[in-house]
């Protein structure tokens, strides 16, 4: 993949790169058609898929999280990616690595403190990946808006010559946005799943009116979840979409992210209000 990104390089095509842990869906080809118009006619488009056993915890779903190399080929080939590259853990990570990447700022909140070492496992793989594909743009989704804040600083502080571009989240038309987690949902649990969109939705028109207190908000937005028998609120935040600082009063603009638990699958889901 170096080598072949090199050439590129020297023949001064633009690179844009997709990374994803596969298991792809409309979501992730939305991501790859944008990548498509950043590279243009004559650049290139790397899409990846690699399941990286670094950004999960010890009792996380690693081993069932799902897989379909072959599914996920034919998709990128019918989205017009040019190269589909799928390292294997070997190449990623031999057995003695030793060496992470870890941003300090941006990564403690939320998911950092929902899921210690997280991100320390995805700033790794990410800087590997760069290193590997070389691209001079990767296109990642809104969904995790909080991975990209973070991926985004990395980028900046490394001095990757990586221009990160973040597309937004693609929804089922019940709101649901797609995930490949969403796989694990029953049927009734697919359906109480779309209470964290509904929730945000709920947020937005509340301070349309009058900014609210963080802690009324977290406070209805709990009752909200818990009225679905299955699902469980992990976390919901309010914050500056910038800085990622918590805050105190919500009002139009403040970003809203939050984790639910439906059944055994957790979901993330975030918007602007």
């Amino acid at each position: 993949m170096q080598q072949l990104a090199r050439r590129w390089q020297r023949a001064g095509k633009a690179v844009v790169f997709v990374p994803t842990m596969g298991c792809l869906h409309r979501g992730h080809v939305r991501l790859m058609e944008r990548a498509r118009q950043l590279a243009g006619r004559k650049g290139r488009v790397v899409a990846s898929v690699y399941v990286n056993p670094t950004q999960f915890g010890p009792n996380e779903d690693f081993a069932r999280y799902p897989r379909d190399v072959q599914g996920d080929q034919r998709l990128c080939r019918a989205a017009g990616v040019d190269v589909f590259f799928a390292p294997g853990d070997g190449e990623m990570y031999p057995a003695d690595f030793s060496t992470a990447v870890q941003e300090e700022k941006l990564a403690g909140g939320m998911e950092g403190a929902a899921r210690p070492g997280h991100f320390r496992g995805v700033t790794t793989v990410v800087a590997k990946l760069f290193n590997a594909v070389l691209p001079t743009a990767a296109v990642f989704g809104a969904k995790d808006f909080q991975q990209a804040a973070v991926l985004r600083r990395m980028t900046r502080d490394l001095n990757f010559p990586v221009k990160i571009v973040v597309a937004p989240t693609v929804r089922e038309a019940d709101g649901l946005a797609m995930s490949s987690r969403n796989k694990y949902l029953s049927p009734a649990e697919r359906e109480q799943a779309t209470v964290l969109w509904r929730a945000i939705q709920r947020a937005q028109e509340a301070v349309a009116r009058r900014p609210v207190a963080a802690a009324q908000l977290r406070r209805e937005t709990a009752r909200m979840i818990s009225a679905q028998p299955g699902a469980r609120l992990d976390y919901v935040e309010f914050f500056d979409p910038e800085t990622l600082q918590p805050a105190r009063s919500v009002k139009p603009g403040t970003q809203m992210a939050l984790a639910v638990f439906v059944g055994r699958t957790r979901l993330i889901d975030n918007g602007k209000l």
